[in-house]
């Protein structure tokens, strides 16, 4: 990659979404533009958990207008995330669909954990090299994220349903602020972040950090009123609550550094901060300048450099923590690979990108047999699907978990991924891959011709007889393999000479 490449991040958040322009400057990243819209997406819930129509409208028009910003952008250059209100919203897939369609790019749910980890990257890498560690808080508008790190590593991450949006709309649905509604607010925030003060003591830590959101807010107000710049202190929290005491309610809030886009959810996020910083002891938090999307931008141009993945490393935890069999793990890797590579053309830029999946889905597709060998590829989906994967989003999980369902048993369960050429043609290397290494040895591989036809959406596999007696077992699995596809989108014919 370039100096002079452009790279895109966007964060839609439960109340703003942003979009990022930056580019790789020896290693840096350099902003060219930032664009924020107010959404207040996290607003828009009814009560069986649904965005209302007016709620994603909104969200809409803010991804058309990101949309003619990143006109000329290629898909490998932009990166869209979303957090808290979207893993909630039962309707999100016809958020999803819709908004990826407008954006021109699709749209990636993060589990919380996940978003913990960019927002982490995001802070250290802003910040001047040290050993410290590092205890770094966001407050969103839904869900509010803790890490513990060190350098440029997460020792520790975990996200907690509690946020400004959130708690605002809870306890200050007018505005009205009083003294029993913000008590009653840090503590039901305390309730939900007790967990916290086990998995993030005082002793593990040097140094707390703010990120985003309502520290940001709560940051430029205590500024421009005189506390020391770049730091929010309990005593600084104090006085603010005092304003917020004599104004009486949000709308009669007069302080400098107060943006008209934060005034309907300062009182949620400030009764968070505080009861946050009083439960986990912290005197001063610093205000960093790096937040989610920066952390998505630093890891779309370590992947563009191959530099490092970090899901490379989650599949291998996975992989150790489940006692799967490496030696198998990387024959069936070697065969599907060999196999997926006769038939996509490797000038196709996914290419590359459909093989590292593929690797994936071998490397855990026995993670289900800690379980039980009966039916161990059903466990293995569930634990894909429902694991919290650093680096993965929850759409890549869901779909490698797909690929693992479907590596043995039936094709109906899967009859809705067909949709899509390169799913067929992953499941089919993988599903033949598995068939070769089913004695958990090398297969011969050299005699054998796999071809595809894109536009009869067939597979065939042809091998001399000779191969056929030398490895009779295999022959008649693959046999047997022609009749699974009889009822697919796709067709696959196996001829053994």
């Amino acid at each position: 990659m370039n100096q002079s490449t452009f790279l895109a991040a966007i964060d839609l958040g439960s109340n703003s979404f942003r979009l990022e322009i930056g580019r790789n400057d020896h290693g840096q990243i350099q902003r060219i533009d930032y664009l924020k819209e107010t959404v207040r997406l996290g607003n828009g819930f009814d009560d069986e958990r649904n965005l209302s129509i007016d709620t994603m409208a909104r969200g809409w028009e803010c991804l058309a207008r990101f949309s003619e910003r990143l006109a000329g952008f290629k898909a490998h250059q932009v990166r869209a995330v979303a957090t808290q209100t979207l893993r909630e919203a039962r309707n999100r897939d016809e958020f999803l669909q819709r908004g990826s369609v407008i954006l021109g790019f699709p749209i990636e749910v993060i589990a919380g954990t996940e978003e913990a980890r960019l927002i982490y990257q995001g802070v250290a890498h802003l910040l001047p090299h040290s050993d410290e560690r590092r205890l770094v808080i966001d407050i969103g508008g839904r869900s509010t994220e803790l890490v513990l790190g060190q350098e440029l590593q997460t020792i520790e991450t975990a996200s907690y349903r509690v946020g400004s949006v959130a708690w605002s709309m809870k306890y200050f649905p007018k505005g009205d602020f009083t003294e029993h509604a913000i008590y009653s607010a840090e503590i039901a925030a305390q309730a939900v972040l007790d967990e916290a003060l086990s998995r993030y003591p005082r002793s593990q830590w040097d140094c707390a950090y703010g990120a985003s959101g309502t520290v940001g807010a709560v940051a430029d107000i205590l500024t421009m009123a005189g506390w020391p710049q770049g730091q929010i202190s309990a005593e600084g929290l104090n006085w603010l609550v005092k304003c917020m005491l004599r104004a009486g309610n949000a709308n009669n809030l007069r302080l400098e550094g107060l943006k008209e886009d934060r005034r309907a959810v300062l009182g949620g996020g400030v009764c968070v901060l505080r009861g946050l910083m009083d439960l986990l002891h912290i005197e001063t938090l610093q205000v960093a300048q790096g937040a989610l999307r920066h952390g998505v931008l630093f890891e779309m141009l370590e992947r563009g450099e191959h530099k490092s993945d970090a899901r490379d490393t989650s599949v291998a935890r996975l992989a150790q923590k489940f006692g799967v069999d490496s030696a198998q793990a990387n024959r069936v890797r070697t065969v599907s690979t060999l196999l997926f590579e006769k038939i996509i053309a490797p000038t196709e830029p996914p290419a590359s990108q459909l093989i590292r999946k593929l690797g994936w889905a071998a490397e855990l597709h026995e993670v289900g047999m800690a379980i039980s060998h009966s039916d161990y590829h059903k466990h293995s989906a569930y634990i894909l699907q429902n694991a919290d994967l650093l680096g993965f989003s929850m759409q890549e999980l869901f779909r490698l978990g797909a690929l693992v369902l479907g590596h043995r048993g039936k094709l109906k369960k899967l009859e809705t991924e067909f949709g899509e050429p390169d799913f067929a043609k992953l499941l089919l290397a993988f599903r033949l891959a598995i068939i070769l290494c089913h004695a958990r040895k090398e297969p011969e591989t050299d005699k054998l011709q796999l071809t595809c036809n894109n536009n009869k959406h067939s597979f065939k596999l042809v091998v001399n007889a000779d191969w056929s007696l030398r490895y009779p077992q295999s022959a008649h699995l693959l046999r047997q393999e022609n009749l699974a596809w009889q009822k697919a989108a796709w067709s696959f014919e196996f001829v053994g000479g």
